[in-house]
């Protein structure tokens, strides 16, 4: 009986610091969505972020609730449909398309008075009242946007479009990472801020874009920010970016293999302590 209540106590003291099972949805636009479908990255990204977090942090399991090409406020406007369920860690991962849509961030009393669905700050108040909803103890964690550069769809080259080193529509990524920073700071929200912190910037995202010299008309490899003002015709150029100039992006956007890693680590810093 002795051995019996021993055995029992030592069962009892591992499964007490066994890591406890967690799931996690994450919720994003293409950057995420990509994850189960690294076949549109022209083969060119092995795994997302999520796949890479869960194999360093196996007692966690995810739930992919990316969405190619929307905006914080797609995902308001479409919060009830989405199918989402009760998580102990909710991830929010938005605002390049924002940005690039030239979507009004509005201000904090937008997000603290819940206005509505009609800037960027309103659109996460929408969000994070859902997730409270179905689980007001779980954990949210803000991610920022990355920074990017000129970005070229691999799949047709007629969607691309400019990068984060000017404004669209008047307003900045910058400020659209400072948004949700904000919002990360009067809630007490753990924010992976990967637009300022990660180390990818507009000069390490592609190591050149490939374009026609104007004067020659011969290619030529120019790094940032050279190319900022080279033409590029979608219709009769090559695809700016070949293999080797694959650095932090694999198209001057979506991350590459060494972009997710990045974002990976910097979670899996916050996600080891749930």
């Amino acid at each position: 009986m002795k051995k019996l209540a021993l055995l029992i106590t030592v069962a009892f003291i591992i499964s007490s610091f066994a890591p406890q099972n967690i799931t996690w949805i994450a919720i994003g636009d293409s950057i995420t969505y990509l994850n189960e479908h690294t076949n549109e990255t022209g083969n060119r990204v092995t795994k997302g972020y999520m796949t890479r977090v869960t194999e360093k942090l196996p007692s966690i399991s995810y739930i992919n609730q990316g969405h190619n090409g929307w905006t914080s406020g797609g995902i308001a406007d479409e919060i009830e449909k989405l199918g989402l369920t009760k998580a102990d860690v909710y991830s929010i991962f938005l605002g390049t398309n924002d940005w690039w849509q030239g979507r009004p961030i509005g201000t904090l009393a937008d997000y603290q008075n819940n206005t509505g669905n009609s800037t960027v700050y309103g659109s996460f108040r929408i969000i994070v009242n859902k997730l409270r909803t179905l689980n007001k103890d779980a954990k949210i964690i803000l991610i920022t946007p990355m920074q990017r550069v000129d970005f070229v769809y691999i799949g047709d080259m007629h969607n691309n479009a400019y990068g984060s080193y000017k404004e669209k529509n008047g307003q900045s990524l910058a400020q659209f990472a400072e948004a949700i920073n904000a919002i990360g700071k009067t809630e007490n929200f753990t924010v992976v801020d990967l637009y300022n912190k990660s180390g990818m910037t507009l000069k390490n995202l592609v190591k050149y874009k490939r374009l026609k010299d104007p004067a020659t008309g011969g290619y030529k490899n120019y790094p940032y920010p050279d190319f900022i003002d080279i033409p590029f015709n979608p219709s009769t150029d090559e695809y700016p970016y070949p293999v080797d100039a694959i650095d932090m992006t694999f198209d001057g956007l979506h991350p590459s293999d060494k972009g997710y890693a990045i974002i990976a680590d910097m979670l899996v810093k916050v996600m080891k302590k749930y």
